[in-house]
């Protein structure tokens, strides 16, 4: 399970240095572009409250669990990406 720790770790790691270049930018981005970062980086902390204490509580993670995190980690990854190509 220590497999699933690396990568919710490097997919944690992967959001929040896209969401830290972006944060510099963003003062220069439009209105739309700020209400797009205002709920990726609400959910973005909202995943990070939830699903990084059970990578410390519990060395298996159940495979559903997983693959959600996965989707929204993607998901995140994916929006991060619109607004810095649209910067």
């Amino acid at each position: 399970m220590s497999e699933h720790r690396s990568a919710v770790a490097e997919l944690i790691s992967t959001v929040k240095q896209h969401r830290d270049e972006i944060k510099l930018k963003l003062h220069l981005g439009s209105r739309e572009l700020k209400d797009q970062w205002d709920e990726l980086d609400d959910r973005f902390a909202r995943m990070k409250a939830e699903y990084e204490p059970l990578t410390e509580a519990v060395d298996e993670t159940a495979e559903d669990v997983w693959e959600s995190l996965k989707l929204i980690g993607e998901e995140l990854k994916d929006g991060f990406n619109r607004i810095r190509e649209a910067l």
